[in-house]
């Protein structure tokens, strides 16, 4: 059915590959958006895309945590489709959460530790680390360069849950989205947390991290807006719970004595 003259499609929020990165529940970002977009009174279409359809045109783009093998699967099928890169040129939002985040860069490693080409829509590299695997509850302060919310505060501390192997490396083409109080966040020994460039940010942050720091959510949906010519409606949003369980975790991050990295967990799979 075509729109009406004048009228403007919905706001589109794609899951992408759920089938593949759906390991850690970070699809729950993309209802996050849908929900708070919807909340608000706008128009909003949320989908799933497999990875075994064409990636279809979206405003904002969630990917989520996998395995190493699906990982791999996942970046090469999006490099072939050519979707992610067109559509961030033309103003796209993307979020990449852990092997989400590290595809989005230039390079990461298979399960075999041999280098593996990324999008490269973030300067970013990522290898296997040395250390034991980063596993537990991750806060980090957001950096004052770092994107910020709609009405043009900073963006307040980051919570979430971080499990994953790699060593992330940003290059001078990204910077850092924030530095870690609790955990281990990019690794390196820098004390970084995520990365960002234009409209993508990818990061280490479980829980699913929209969930948890909604201000994040608000600040994508925002910008998803912008390039699309509007802006997000200034419409106060009752975040009881939500900030609830944000205080719980944050008071539950400051109660672990034992860094992640100290932790005696088993470190292969991404």
């Amino acid at each position: 059915m075509s729109m009406a003259k004048g009228a403007r499609s919905p706001l589109t929020v794609v899951v992408i590959y759920p089938d593949l990165l759906g390991t850690y529940g970070d699809g729950g970002n993309g209802l996050v958006l849908a929900r708070r977009a919807k909340w608000r009174g706008l128009d909003v279409s949320l989908v799933q895309a497999p990875s075994d359809r064409p990636v279809p045109r979206g405003d904002i783009y969630c990917i989520g945590g996998g395995e190493d093998g699906p990982q791999v699967r996942a970046a090469s099928t999006l490099i072939a489709d050519g979707t992610l890169t067109r559509a961030v040129e033309d103003g796209a939002v993307i979020l990449g959460v852990c092997a989400g985040f590290q595809l989005l860069g230039r390079e990461f490693p298979d399960a075999a530790d041999r280098p593996h080409d990324g999008l490269g829509l973030l300067d970013v590299t990522t290898r296997k680390g040395t250390d034991l695997r980063a596993v537990g509850e991750l806060v980090a302060t957001v950096e004052p360069d770092a994107p910020r919310d709609p009405d043009g505060s900073a963006l307040p501390a980051l919570t979430g849950f971080e499990n994953h192997g790699g060593v992330t490396t940003i290059g001078p083409g990204a910077s850092p989205l924030a530095r870690v109080i609790t955990g281990v966040g990019n690794g390196g020994g820098d004390g970084t947390e995520g990365a960002w460039s234009g409209r993508v940010i990818g990061t280490y942050l479980h829980g699913p991290v929209l969930a948890r720091n909604v201000a994040l959510a608000d600040l994508l949906l925002g910008w998803a807006l912008v390039s699309r010519g509007e802006r997000l409606p200034l419409v106060w949003l009752e975040d009881g719970e939500e900030n609830a369980l944000r205080a719980e975790r944050l008071a539950m991050a400051g109660t672990v004595k034992l860094s992640a990295r100290l932790r005696h967990v088993p470190r292969p799979r991404r």
